[in-house]
């Protein structure tokens, strides 16, 4: 085996592919191999980093010096100054701001400052596409302990003591539900990796199949051994192309090595896996419709009981997590439950993998331990708000999730906390909002998507919906009246407890919790027909401020309707009647004189 003096990490997850990351590493290889340094420096591509906002990211070993929005036309530099001569390049580094005008290394930027990574531990570390780079830093070796040395049960009992909850919204506790399948009666049973993410400007689960998805595979062999199923699925969502090519090679490397197939590490235990593509339904994320799908129906949810763990996947008892809870489970059977347990809360162990995006500085993906706040997640990790403006809310929990205020800034986030505010952990996505945000129009966004999404299969989910979405695009177009409100909230809570499956029953919690703890900018919408935030275009009004107008005209010719008449000497006034306030004015205006109310 070859022995390299440097490595040069270069993230190659979707969002810095997409930034050119393939061309920094083809610019790499060719770089080192000009220079003849190709058999001293190996270029490894690996998963996301997290800090996507500065991808494409490189970082360099040994030093672990931290380079940022790297391009292929640096490469160059790198190799001349860091490489050859050892003088790492400045201009690259991340800032830090004043304090810290330039931050060198990986561990001193304060993005990972608080971070405590175990499902994203290989993420940015390894290259995903070669099992022996997953092997060196342990993987596989679980997997080899609870085969050679523990029972199912034995397993069953170590996920019971970590605490573990699923991590794909339910937050049901891991080893009670493998518990209830192995205990089911059946001389077939399945294990399946619910892939479907479709939250809006969510990323957790692709990312970890990017970057490690063999961590995912070995938590499902380890399922898979202690709930005696011998066959399972990965259910990936179609859109996610880059994880479904590293998920096909991981399982043909996995066979290769004998990890997946018959007679694992020659023992009895055989378990086969497979990759199912989803459309990208939303509603697919939900266990039975997934499981439909899986079997060729329509994805929709049933009536539950029974339970997947009795009558899942044809019939059979089957155990459905998603890629997150499935990735946590080799290193808790390593190093124990208790391990994991001493991390997180009373009731919420361990850590949370979160996809931070919207007006906060620094987006991206963190994993954090259970109990750390809102605050520290935005402030600390994200930097703060966007261009420094005021915090007006966090939407956590994705579309069915809830829209929590600056007062629950400083809430520890667990499962219970969360829900007693109204709001829910669900996969994980954290939206961050400052005060240009209508929450009424979020609330209809929101709402938008999951009333696209619902399969139509129960009433108060297919109609209730519509009828809610219906009532908040009267009041955002200012139509709207007190008895919507009452009508709103009604409908909110029939849908939420009538509803078949999740995405109904949890499709109102935007509402609910804007109208919770944002329920003036309702009124102010319907009473005064007036859009606090400025956002709701049917209720904008643009006026040209005559102390600040210098006459120059070039709104009136910016306008499309052309309904902004004068001239040089009379000045120029908007007609209202005519305005479709779409805010070229207000955007073309250099000195400020347009004012948007």
């Amino acid at each position: 085996m070859a022995i390299f003096r440097s490595h040069v990490l270069v993230c190659s997850g979707t969002g810095c592919t997409s930034s050119g990351a393939t061309e920094v590493i083809d610019s790499f290889k060719k770089e080192l191999e000009r220079r003849k340094l190709d058999q001293e420096v190996l270029v490894v591509p690996t998963g996301c980093h997290g800090m996507c906002e500065m991808g494409p990211i490189v970082v360099v070993y040994p030093e672990g010096t931290f380079y940022c929005k790297v391009k292929k036309n640096d490469v160059h530099e790198i190799v001349e100054e860091h490489i050859f001569k050892g003088r790492p390049v400045q201009r690259l580094m991340y800032e830090g701001g004043v304090d810290m005008p330039k931050v060198p290394h990986y561990n001193d930027i304060p993005f990972y400052g608080k971070q405590r990574r175990i499902a994203l531990a290989n993420c940015g570390y390894i290259n995903p596409d070669n099992i022996d780079e997953y092997i060196v830093r342990g993987g596989y070796e679980a997997l080899g302990k609870a085969l050679t040395s523990m029972t199912p049960a034995a397993v069953i009992e170590e996920l019971k003591v970590s605490g573990l909850r699923g991590r794909g919204g339910g937050g049901f506790p891991t080893g009670l539900k493998w518990s209830f399948c192995a205990a089911a009666k059946g001389d077939k049973k399945y294990v399946i990796c619910n892939a479907d993410e479709g939250d809006p400007g969510a990323f957790m689960d692709r990312s970890i199949l990017e970057g490690d998805p063999h961590s995912v595979i070995e938590g499902m062999l380890l399922g898979a051994y202690a709930m005696g199923a011998d066959e399972g699925y990965i259910y990936c969502r179609a859109e996610y192309p880059l994880a479904i090519a590293r998920l096909k090679n991981a399982i043909a490397q996995a066979e290769g090595y004998g990890l997946l197939g018959r007679n694992i590490m020659n023992t009895p235990f055989s378990f086969e896996l497979h990759i199912k593509e989803g459309a990208g339904a939303f509603v697919c994320g939900e266990e039975t419709a997934l499981m439909a799908s899986i079997e060729g129906s329509r994805g929709m949810p049933r009536p539950r009981p029974p339970f997947p763990a009795n009558y899942g996947l044809w019939g059979k008892p089957t155990n459905i997590n998603n890629v997150e809870t499935w990735a946590n489970v080799p290193q808790i059977v390593n190093r124990g439950g208790q391990w994991y347990a001493s991390m997180g809360t009373d009731k919420s162990k361990g850590t949370k993998v979160f996809a931070l995006t919207g007006k906060v500085k620094h987006t991206g993906l963190v994993e954090v331990p259970m109990g750390i706040t809102l605050r520290e997640i935005i402030f600390d990790i994200g930097g703060g708000i966007l261009d420094d403006r005021k915090f007006k809310a966090v939407q956590i929990g994705g579309p069915s999730g809830g829209c929590l205020t600056e007062e629950h800034l400083d809430t520890p986030v667990s499962y219970e906390s969360l829900t007693a505010l109204g709001a829910i952990m669900g996969s994980g996505g954290l939206v961050v909002m400052d005060d240009s945000n209508c929450m009424v129009d979020v609330a209809k966004f929101f709402l938008e998507f999951t009333q696209k999404e619902s399969c139509g299969k129960c009433v108060p989910c297919r109609e209730g919906t519509k009828h809610m979405l219906l009532i908040l695009e009267k009041i955002t177009a200012g139509e709207g009246t007190m008895e919507d409100l009452e009508k709103l909230e009604e409908l909110a809570l029939m849908v939420r407890d009538m509803s078949l499956c999740g995405l109904g029953q949890t499709a109102p919690n935007p509402v609910l919790t804007t109208l919770r703890y944002f329920r003036d900018e309702y009124v102010a919408h319907i009473k005064e027909k007036r859009c606090p935030a400025g956002a709701c275009s049917a209720l904008l009004r643009y006026t040209i401020m005559q102390d600040l107008c210098r006459k120059c005209g070039i709104c009136s010719r910016n306008c499309p309707v052309q309904c902004i008449p004068g001239d040089r000497t009379s000045g120029y006034v908007i007609d209202q009647e005519r305005c479709i306030r779409c805010g070229t004015c207000f955007e073309k205006c250099p000195f400020g004189a347009i004012e948007k109310k």
